[in-house]
């Protein structure tokens, strides 16, 4: 069970990471598998009542990988911790098959009671893109995103992408194949920023209002009707706005 648990993990990190070059090499050199593996020690001690010593387990990985998992915590098969240094999951976190975590994330609890649910649940396939922070005792949904240095303090629909601090979401309506492509630190290709998008629909807006203006007041005058003045101001230049937002 153990080593085909192992040969599974191997062939995910080679699957998921371009650098890994063959499963020797993941095998030594990659502290993600290495912090796994350690935890499933120290999970299975912290089930048997072997509190100190499932802590003692999981304080060596820490030293060893710079990966800080509680031994309370449940990850599931082929969770990918890649570079990893910095990460920190907390006791009742709960990571579901085939996720992948970047190096500075936490999985982290926002209430000090001991006994319940304080920390995250990701469901299968999600991205945690690195530096991002997600606390809370909340669901992040089957093949969502996090992306890079993201703050996520409540739930993330499946197949959404959360960006920003705090963090808002960029929704994937279909669950297709497409939509659970792998993407590294939550990077979704073509992805936009809805607030970008916004942004740049009210300069849009603002442009056009302008020359509707310009027109309608070029056409009072055509007509002899008396159109008082006002000093004039920059006028609106909406590309180089656009670009700001950009």
């Amino acid at each position: 069970m153990f080593f085909s648990r192992l040969r599974e993990d191997i062939r995910s990190i080679i699957e998921r990471d371009p650098a890994a070059r063959n499963g020797w090499e993941v095998l030594t050199c990659y502290p993600g598998l290495h912090a796994v593996i350690m935890h499933g020690w120290a999970h299975a001690c912290w089930r048997l009542n072997l509190k100190w010593l499932g802590r003692f387990i999981s304080m060596l990985a820490r030293v060893l990988t710079g990966i800080e998992i509680h031994p309370g915590a449940t990850i599931g098969r082929r969770v990918f911790i890649d570079h990893g240094f910095g990460v920190v999951i907390g006791e009742t976190a709960v990571i579901g098959d085939d996720c992948t975590i970047y190096q500075g994330v936490t999985l982290g609890g926002t209430t000090l009671v001991a006994g319940t649910k304080r920390h995250p649940t990701l469901e299968r396939g999600v991205i945690v893109g690195a530096g991002a922070q997600v606390l809370g005792a909340f669901t992040v949904g089957e093949y969502a995103k996090i992306g890079s240095n993201a703050v996520v303090v409540k739930p993330v629909p499946a197949g959404a992408t959360a960006v920003g601090n705090p963090a808002h979401m960029i929704r994937k309506e279909d669950q297709s194949r497409s939509a659970r492509m792998f993407a590294a630190y939550g990077v979704t290709p073509n992805g936009d920023d809805p607030l970008s998008k916004a942004l740049r629909g009210l300069i849009d807006h603002a442009a056009r209002q302008d020359e509707q203006i310009e027109r309608l007041t070029a056409v009072v005058k055509a007509a002899g009707l008396c159109c008082p003045s006002m000093q004039e101001g920059d006028k609106l230049d909406s590309e180089q706005l656009n670009r700001l937002v950009d």
